[in-house]
């Protein structure tokens, strides 16, 4: 996901609606400039999605975060 499409929600969006919503984010892995981000369902067991994101903002929201419950 480099670049969302006119009227995609950006990645930093679709984080905040899935933690807004009760569900699990986790960082999956990271590099200093690219991070994979899985979505959990509210238990935190199974995984439903998962992407793949250079966007700064995103990097900027993430922080050093691994989770939405660090």
């Amino acid at each position: 996901m480099t670049a969302p499409q006119p009227g995609t929600p950006s990645a930093t969006a679709i984080l905040q609606r899935w933690q807004d919503s009760g569900a699990i984010w986790r960082v999956l892995s990271r590099r200093s400039d690219r991070v994979t981000i899985g979505l959990y369902e509210c238990t935190g067991g199974q995984e439903v999605d998962r992407f793949t994101s250079d966007d700064p903002a995103l990097l900027q929201f993430l922080g050093e975060r691994l989770s939405n419950e660090d």
